[in-house]
């Protein structure tokens, strides 16, 4: 029997053994487990040795960073962000977020090459930000007065890694047409489902093609129900979450989904938050 986990602190009612259950049993694997494990901080390390009896298994926080130094080798993407995610049988590290965020971006069919906007700029926008550049977008950071001096540096930092990519604004001054919009700032989660980091007036002078809002609870905000009157095509935080999902079992045992039934998983978990 294979088996699998998530270690984190505290885990609550995480989805995850739910998501990858119904991956293993489209990609046809029958006899596996896959559990749940609460680790304290000061328990990593020396839970490291029962961990290596497992299959594979997933990271969430606070662990992400701290098991580094228990990894074999690091995947380049780890190594990218500082930041493992998911664990193979060989104890090699990998960060399988941004592949979940590029996966969700295609199956958007949205146009991460072309004219991006970013709203915030946090842990994971600075990935969304990465990711984006690499592929050769213009990319427009926008955020609160407060976050200036964090747009700033990531600003610095992503065009000495593409030569004049990236730029910054405020949100009350954003503006323009753009082939994606991202929002990776928490404003519209729940409880707070009634906020939007953008207002209807700063949106009348916004035209996004796609819309990717990385909230997954609620599984639609306001802010994705104001693109989509807008004539956007967006989706929500959860299709990142399934997908980086399917990326683990990709480094696991190499299996492929059909996009259909990834929608479809997507949906089901979308109805339990």
């Amino acid at each position: 029997m294979k088996k699998y986990a998530l270690i984190g602190c505290p885990l609550g009612h995480t989805l995850s053994p739910q998501i990858h259950t119904r991956l293993f049993k489209l990609s046809g694997v029958e006899d596996f487990t896959y559990t749940a494990i609460e680790i304290p901080p000061e328990k990593l390390e020396q839970s490291f040795d029962m961990l290596r009896t497992l299959d594979g298994f997933n990271i969430t926080i606070p662990h992400k960073i701290n098991i580094i130094k228990m990894c074999a080798r690091l995947d380049d993407s780890a190594k990218r962000y500082n930041s493992v995610n998911c664990i193979d049988n060989e104890a090699v590290g990998y960060n399988t977020d941004c592949v979940g965020f590029n996966l969700t971006v295609k199956a958007l069919g949205a146009e991460n090459a072309g004219r991006v906007m970013l709203l915030g700029c946090g842990g994971v926008g600075r990935m969304a930000a990465i990711e984006t550049v690499m592929r050769g977008a213009k990319l427009t950071v926008a955020v609160r007065p407060d976050d200036v001096p964090v747009a700033a540096a990531l600003c610095e930092e992503l065009n000495a890694l593409a030569p004049d990519s990236a730029e910054y604004c405020l949100l009350k001054d954003a503006a323009g047409k753009y082939d994606l919009v991202i929002n990776a700032t928490p404003v519209g989660m729940s409880p707070n489902v009634d906020a939007s980091p953008l207002s209807e007036e700063a949106l009348s002078v916004i035209d996004a093609a796609c819309f990717f809002d990385l909230i997954y609870n609620p599984g639609e905000t306001k802010l994705m129900r104001l693109m989509r009157a807008k004539g956007a095509k967006v989706c929500g935080g959860m299709n990142m979450l399934v997908w980086q999902a399917v990326a683990a079992h990709k480094i696991w045992d190499g299996s492929e989904y059909d996009e259909g039934d990834i929608r479809q998983l997507v949906r089901d978990m979308e109805a339990l938050v």
